[in-house]
């Protein structure tokens, strides 16, 4: 992933796709170690039927969590590897 710096806000209501461009859903937080500020989770609003097929983790609201590590790239949107949540 690069190490480019990206505000919080600017990450809040990206669409977040595969590298193989299936739409998951889009950015509702970020969850985050609190002790090293290392980034964990992303938090997923209006999850698509695919991303839910994914058996992918989820919050205690049913919220589906996308691991930070499988991101790939953040531009317009938020690309993540599939390979990497599964």
């Amino acid at each position: 992933m690069q190490d480019n710096k990206h505000p919080f806000h600017s990450l809040i209501g990206k669409m977040i796709v595969t590298k193989e461009g299936k739409r998951l859903g889009f950015v509702r937080d970020l969850i985050f170690e609190t002790r090293s500020g290392e980034l964990i989770n992303i938090v997923v609003k209006d999850a698509t039927p695919y991303s839910r097929s994914l058996n992918l983790e989820h919050t205690s609201s049913s919220d589906l969590l996308i691991p930070y590590s499988s991101i790939i790239a953040i531009g317009d949107f938020i690309i993540v590897s599939e390979e990497d949540l599964v």
